[in-house]
């Protein structure tokens, strides 16, 4: 999919609407001053103009030699879609015959800058240090013949695709072809791009190529020869080009491939329209799934403030706040105290007022174990706290044994046949997946549907983000990445896919390649691979000469790129793969989800997690809602506060009316150290049972600790459980404010 011109976010997905193209004419005029690399003589200057979205091809000037002052005065055409982003890139080489050629600058134009029937000038400044200028025309002329059918959501657009159809003539073909000849397909901007076969009795007999049908592009073909001893060996015979405009839609059109001794390769194409309509959704609002799902959670939500809070009347509909519970990461620690949290709300007879859970990170694992039973809720939770406990509790060490180790890389070899490049975010998945069940576990994400069928439970939410790998910090660039049973997709771009396409092909909005559905193992390996690195690093110390892994296991990471807003010709949408990270890399929190337009929450119960900073989240959010211009609280603490922080604070905005009321519980043991349940002492033989060491390097509860002993993995569940339910009065106050709170919103 492409970046449109506008970045207005719409609410109305799939909007379809015809534009005319635009034909973009660029002259390249003259450059000044310029340096060179050679020694012995002046630069050797050349333009390569390229325009991603628009046929794929790149256009050179001719290269003028030994000057500094090089007059060009070529024009090179382009046909866009002014609706579209147009980054133009423009790149002054210096030829070299004995090295490869130098690249003197870069510079980019956007080409909404030009008007219809406007040309402009435009000199560039190529080094803001020194005095090299290049000079360069446009021009935008509109194209009243056969406009373009857009779908966008005024942020991201699908275009009008064609599928090209090359079919092998072998009766036809004069050309004496042998095994160890080959023919090369090359369509520019299509989704194929290039495609090699061997000819010969197991020779393909069809080719397929996917592209926009408004881009003026071409289709090349040639013959190679790989035969030992042949002329040009590797190289090719004389090219075949097609202009893909001139092909008739449903008609078959035969041409030839030039081979040597003056033969040919015959060819058919025919190109048609590609009638599939997107997989991907574009718009900003709740998908259809999601809304049906609110209305149906409405209704137990509504029975259940009416039981909680005493109410004398029922709850209409448009009366109903929406709560929400938001965990934050911390591993192990996070899992645990999720547990012991959600654990309390039932008891409480609260969990049935809930309409939303998010989490990201360690309380991901919490509940990808929870919803794997469509009725969790609907009853206690002491059958996942045991399970969780039995594998928190026991050796890590099978992880790492031979024999599992084999299956994991019987595992990554499956996924690599059907087209997932491994990783090691991939293998760490697997390691956790025995880490936290002890078997293999053939959940997926969109099974958790049956959870929300008859809205039995609350919806699901888990964060990742998107971010640039290698080159620039989270800081510099991140995307919050949504993943819900219904659901995956960017809240930036409001792009999203069903979930149980996540890890196929698409192009320009259509399902090109769709691979099966992976396991929630997987997911879970990106929402929390903040762990992995160190893990992987760990363990290929102890197993440095199992040079096996090497084979199958790429890089830390997926080599992939996901580059800054501020090129916007590589922006995300445009790129081949994403780069998926666990949210704690920029803010360690899943708040972005409830937050999300359509959502409203007029509560939300934040569990922290951290053991240092219990409110640097909240800050962290709150900043980042203020910058993004999104209705949040204030966290304003007293420095008694923050030295002593309370088992639950409330933060709440009463001048901002669309910002929810956040009642934050900080991992904290005060009244639990005397209390074993609200309102009831420890006697003296009990103290000890209220100590749960949460300070100091020493604390069973660190990051990167994955294995308690059975008092450590009570006292946290019990701890987070108990400053819950001993809250419990604060929490039926905020959820009656939620109620007016829900009232004022009304229109």
């Amino acid at each position: 999919m492409e970046c449109l011109v506008s970045e207005k976010p719409s609410c109305h997905p799939h909007q379809g609407e015809a534009f005319p193209c635009c034909q973009l004419s660029v002259k390249v005029l003259e450059a000044r001053n310029l340096f060179w690399t050679d020694l012995l003589s002046e630069a050797d200057p050349y333009v390569v103009l390229k325009l991603l979205t628009a046929s794929g091809t790149t256009f050179k000037t001719k290269i003028v030699s030994n000057s500094n002052h090089p007059i060009w005065n070529e024009t090179f055409s382009f046909r866009i879609q002014k609706q579209v982003k147009n980054i133009l890139e423009l790149k002054v080489y210096d030829a070299d015959l004995a090295t490869e050629d130098d690249v003197l600058f870069t510079v980019f134009f956007d080409t909404i800058e030009v008007s219809p029937g406007k040309p402009i000038r435009k000199t560039f400044s190529l080094n803001p240090q020194g005095q090299e200028e290049l000079d360069v025309e446009f021009q935008v002329e509109e194209i009243s013949d056969s406009p373009e059918n857009l779908i966008t959501n005024k942020v991201l657009v699908t275009r009008e695709l064609s599928r090209l159809t090359v079919r092998v003539d072998k009766m036809g073909s004069t050309a004496a072809v042998t095994e160890k000849d080959e023919l090369e397909l090359t369509l520019k901007g299509s989704y194929e791009d290039t495609q090699i076969s061997a000819l010969g009795s197991g020779m393909v007999d069809s080719f397929l190529f996917h592209y926009i049908t408004a881009q003026e592009t071409e289709m090349r073909g040639c013959l190679k020869s790989l035969a030992v001893g042949a002329e040009g060996e590797g190289s090719p015979a004389e090219n075949l080009t097609v202009p893909l405009k001139y092909l008739p839609l449903g008609e078959e059109v035969a041409v030839a491939v030039p081979a040597p001794d003056a033969t040919a390769l015959k060819l058919k194409l025919r190109a048609n329209s590609c009638s599939e309509e997107p997989a991907v959704r574009l718009g900003f609002g709740l998908c259809d799934e999601e809304q049906a799902f609110l209305r149906k959670r409405k209704q137990v939500v509504a029975k259940a403030l009416k039981r909680v809070l005493q109410l004398e009347h029922e709850l209409q509909e448009d009366e109903v706040p929406v709560v929400g519970v938001m965990a934050i990461g911390g591993g192990a620690r996070a899992m645990t105290s999720l547990y012991g949290h959600l654990s309390a709300l039932k008891k409480l007879d609260l969990l049935d007022c809930v309409t939303y859970i998010s989490g990201t990170s360690g309380s991901t694992w919490t509940l990808a174990s929870l919803y794997a039973d469509p009725d969790w809720s609907q009853q206690d939770l002491e059958k996942p706290i045991c399970h969780a406990r039995e594998h928190m509790t026991k050796s890590k060490l099978g992880a790492f044994s031979l024999g599992r180790m084999k299956g994991y890389q019987q595992e990554l070899r499956r996924r690599a046949e059907e087209g997932r490049p491994p990783s090691f975010v991939d293998l760490w998945a697997l390691v956790l997946e025995f880490l936290l069940h002890g078997k293999v576990t053939e959940h997926k994400l969109s099974e958790q549907r049956a959870s929300l069928e008859q809205g039995q439970n609350p919806l699901p939410l888990y964060l990742g983000l998107n971010v640039k790998e290698n080159n620039l910090g989270t800081l510099d660039f991140k995307e919050w990445v949504e993943f819900s049973p219904y659901e995956i997709g960017f809240l930036k771009y409001g792009a999203f896919i069903p979930s149980e396409l996540f890890g196929s092909e698409f192009f320009m909005g259509r399902l090109m390649k769709k691979l099966p559905e992976s396991r929630i193992c997987f997911l879970e390996g990106l929402w929390s691979n903040i762990f992995s690195v160190n893990l992987m690093d760990a363990w290929y110390d102890l197993t440095s000469s199992e040079e096996t892994w090497k084979q199958h296991i790429r890089d830390k990471t997926r080599n992939i790129d996901c580059p800054l807003d501020s090129d916007p010709s590589q922006l995300t949408p445009l790129q081949p793969r994403l780069c998926l990270v666990d949210a704690a890399y920029f803010i360690n929190t899943s708040c972005p989800l409830l937050l999300r337009a359509g959502r409203s929450p007029d509560l939300i119960l934040s569990f922290g997690y951290s053991l240092n900073s219990p409110f640097e989240t909240l800050e962290q959010m709150e900043t980042y809602c203020r910058g993004q211009g999104i209705p949040f609280p204030r966290v304003e603490l007293s420095h008694e506060e923050r030295l002593q922080p309370r088992e639950c604070h409330v933060f709440s905005d009463p001048d901002c009316p669309e910002a929810p009321t956040v009642l934050h519980f900080p991992l904290v043991n005060l009244s639990f150290r005397e209390h074993s349940a609200p309102g009831v002492r420890r006697s003296p033989e009990e103290l000890e049972r209220g100590h749960v060491d949460l300070a100091g390097f020493l604390s069973p509860y660190s990051l990167a600790n994955m294995t308690y002993s059975g008092d450590d993995f009570d006292r946290l569940l019990y701890l987070s459980a108990y400053n819950v339910q001993n809250n419990q009065g604060e929490i039926l106050r905020a959820l009656r404010a939620a109620l007016k709170h829900r009232k004022q919103r009304q229109p």
